[in-house]
């Protein structure tokens, strides 16, 4: 099957990254795989490592007289079966044509930007009440959730980033934005004393939640270590992940810490507290209570076999529903069924 994913996402966040991994992904299990970006180095960079060369492209809101062209020529090249644009503007920008069309959602994007398609694959079941409620048909949207790609690595020296060896380390990953609610983190850090903090992330907030994190006195215990690459060897260094989002459509952070067996502590946005199971697979809390999440934050440190439990299950809950085989079978049977579909209807039409 030769499949053509394009996104006009600009920022480093939880879609990017889990569009270099679905784009390679498919490479790996056999497809001829093809990504359009925005221009981006570092994210070329990362699709060429694992074996697929990327197509740049402005995607410019206004006076973009190339992108749409260029896609065009892409697609007459490659003669794709399966086309799928993530996030708006890509899927306003490229052409229809004999292939199937699809748009993936991670977010609450207008239906009347993804018109041109076929079929919305949505990562959670939440967005399908969405798409649906804002007038797509229900019987044109599927629930396909994300993967997690696990890779093996040293942990990070703690010395990095001038961390003891003998405190318990809390990890955080995310873009500094409102929506994912770092300053409740640090606040809880405030409450809960005894860990370190690394955040991994970079956005318009750094400079607030720097200043926030000394004017509570915690400029000692908190680290900004910048967008990071390498989960890898900051799962291997941390204790305990947290994950505070206000706003959280999916939450691939949740699978990230059952993939790298770390006790996870989460808000109950939307996305993860689908996912989780509550004081079974990770601990929940609420939405903006730093107090409640230093209080979880302290039960995985103090309660015996508490950590081991939830790792255990979560872990198994990775491994039954949440890797990147199991994923990429599911997009795969959903894009033979709509092929098949589409030849059906193009054969009764003629």
């Amino acid at each position: 099957m030769r499949i053509l994913n394009v996104m006009s996402g600009g920022k480093a966040g939880g879609a990017e990254t889990f569009f270099v991994s679905l784009v390679i992904a498919l490479k790996d299990a056999g497809h001829e795989s093809r990504a359009v970006i925005r221009s981006h180095p570092e994210r070329a960079e990362l699709i060429k490592a694992g074996g697929v060369v990327p197509l740049e492209l402005p995607f410019r809101k206004w006076l973009d007289f190339t992108t749409t062209a260029a896609l065009k020529r892409e697609i007459a090249d490659f003669k794709p079966d399966v086309v799928m644009t993530w996030m708006s503007r890509a899927s306003v920008m490229c052409p229809t044509g004999d292939f199937l069309r699809l748009a993936r959602l991670g977010g609450y994007y207008p239906v009347k930007n993804f018109q041109n398609c076929d079929h919305l694959i949505c990562n959670t079941t939440e967005l399908i009440d969405h798409v649906v409620n804002d007038g797509w048909p229900r019987a044109q949207a599927t629930y396909l959730p994300n993967f997690a790609r696990i890779e093996t690595a040293p942990a990070i020296d703690r010395a990095t980033f001038d961390t003891p060896d003998d405190v318990p380390l809390v990890l955080a990953l995310g873009r500094l934005h409102t929506a994912k609610a770092l300053d409740v983190l640090i606040r809880a850090l405030a409450l809960e004393t005894r860990p370190y903090l690394w955040i991994a992330g970079e956005g318009a907030l750094k400079s607030e939640l720097e200043d926030l994190a000394r004017d509570l006195g915690l400029a000692e215990r908190v680290r900004f270590l910048g967008w990071r690459n390498d989960k890898a060897a900051l799962f291997g260094a941390a204790d305990i992940c947290a994950f505070p989002s206000r706003v959280e459509p999916f939450g691939n952070v949740v699978l990230d810490a059952w993939g790298y067996r770390k006790p996870l502590v989460a808000a109950a946005s939307t996305g993860p507290a689908e996912l989780i199971r509550d004081n079974e697979d990770a601990l929940m809390v609420p939405v903006d209570d730093a107090t409640a999440l230093a209080a979880a934050i302290g039960r995985v440190m103090d309660d015996e076999g508490l950590a081991e439990r939830l790792v255990s299950a979560g872990r198994k809950r990775f491994d039954d529903e949440f890797t990147e085989a199991a994923c990429v079978q599911r997009y795969v049977t959903l894009f033979e069924a709509l092929i098949q579909d589409r030849h059906a209807g193009q054969r009764r039409a003629g």
